[in-house]
């Protein structure tokens, strides 16, 4: 009996995390008799408990569709929203009240470790409830930090912006013969991944950025200094990248040395700053220029240097969530495979999302150097793939053109 669907956005956005909404939306049209309406939740689970959703069958026309496939951004808006951990509390009974008088039979998430949370409560109060609702969780996020998937959509896009700008930072930094440090910080509160994509900028071996150093190795500024001071007799501009998560032997964050950092709703450190922090303990120490850029929010945000293979997945990711959930699944995740053989390809899967949710895989610590400041050259064969290819690009004016909600 054709039922109606429900998809929502969680988390932080990315390049490709709507091209996995495109996925869903595209096989949910071509499936018409098994699938009637296709909603979008507003803001996400919480947008949804306030009553915001839109069909999005009747108001995205086939050009809406192919320019969703290519907008960074969450088109339908996001939250960070935590489920209450009892299935007694009365939000659950809202919310399937709300799902079944929708006649909803599958429930998609687009989101990262916290959404796949609420993935697995719906999906278990569900189960209680002798719900026939779907509950599957579409992977996103540019952390690359989700468990038991090969990679995250959205690490890709992250990965080629990184690389691709920290190249044009460094042959910004080389143009003067006078001594020099740019410091660059990039996103990654546990895990590393996104600042190990800078080691792709290097145009050659022991090109900038020479020093790269990731949440997982503990840090400290005294050795700091001695990788700098061994870092500058090779050349007089050098380009260190660190993750905005980067912390001594005692965990504390190096952000922390100025302020104590805030936490958002999930009890989570909101860094930032620790470029800047380190740009003070550089210049004091060598006594020359030093400076420090913070990437922030645009390595998630910029679709002119999205990666094709990424945002070709994502969309694969989307279509195989629908079909998972036409065939009875619930509470899982979608994952990506990596095919073996020395042709780049994945193959799509499902696991629990009780094995994600909550849990962070971080970056292996043999593609970490023995001196805690580089990058093993067997990182970039796992890399360089996700980064391939150009999407298609709609442009007006000389500037991209996206799908905007209104």
């Amino acid at each position: 009996m054709e039922k109606n669907i429900i998809v929502g956005q969680s988390g932080g956005p990315t390049a490709v995390i709507n091209a996995s909404l495109y996925g869903i939306v595209q096989e949910g049209l071509a499936r018409r008799g098994e699938v009637g309406s296709i909603y979008g939740m507003v803001n996400g689970i919480e947008g949804f408990l306030s009553g915001h959703f839109i069909d999005l069958s009747a108001s995205l026309s086939p050009e809406d569709l192919a320019l969703l496939k290519q907008t960074p951004g969450a088109y339908l808006g996001s939250c960070r929203h935590k489920l209450p951990e009892s299935m007694d509390s009365p939000v659950y009974s809202l919310l399937f009240e709300k799902l079944e008088s929708m006649n909803i039979g599958a429930f998609f998430y687009i989101g990262g470790n916290d959404s796949m949370d609420t993935v697995e409560k719906l999906s278990r109060c569900g189960k209680a409830r002798r719900s026939p609702i779907s509950f599957i969780g579409v992977p996103k996020t540019i952390d690359n930090d989700l468990p038991l998937t090969d990679h995250t959509p959205g690490y890709g896009s992250a990965a080629k912006y990184v690389a691709s700008t920290v190249r044009e930072i460094v042959l910004d930094a080389s143009v003067y013969q006078q001594p020099s440090i740019t410091l660059v910080e990039l996103m990654g509160r546990h895990a590393g991944w996104v600042t190990a994509a800078s080691v792709l900028a290097r145009k050659f071996p022991g090109d900038n950025p020479l020093l790269i150093y990731l949440p997982e190795t503990p840090f400290s500024v005294e050795k700091l200094f001695a990788h700098a001071e061994r870092a500058l007799a090779q050349t007089s501009s050098l380009v260190i990248c660190v993750s905005e998560g980067i912390k001594d032997s005692s965990g504390r964050f190096i952000c922390e040395y100025a302020s104590e950092a805030q936490t958002d709703t999930f009890g989570h450190k909101m860094l930032t700053g620790c470029a800047k922090i380190l740009e003070g303990y550089l210049k004091n120490h060598f006594g020359i220029k030093v400076r420090s850029v913070e990437l922030n929010v645009n390595q998630r945000c910029s679709g002119l240097i999205a990666s094709r293979c990424d945002m070709e997945e994502a969309a694969a990711a989307g279509r195989f969530a629908l079909e998972s959930a036409l065939k009875g699944a619930t509470g899982q995740m979608v994952t990506l495979n990596r095919l073996p053989g020395p042709d780049y390809g994945t193959k799509p899967g499902l696991a629990e999302a009780a094995l994600v949710c909550n849990q962070e895989k971080i970056f292996p610590q043999e593609w970490i150097t023995p001196d805690g400041c580089g990058i093993d050259p067997a990182f970039a064969a796992y890399a360089l793939p996700l980064i391939q290819g150009e999407p298609e690009r709609f442009l007006e004016n000389g500037l991209p053109r996206y799908l905007y909600r209104r």
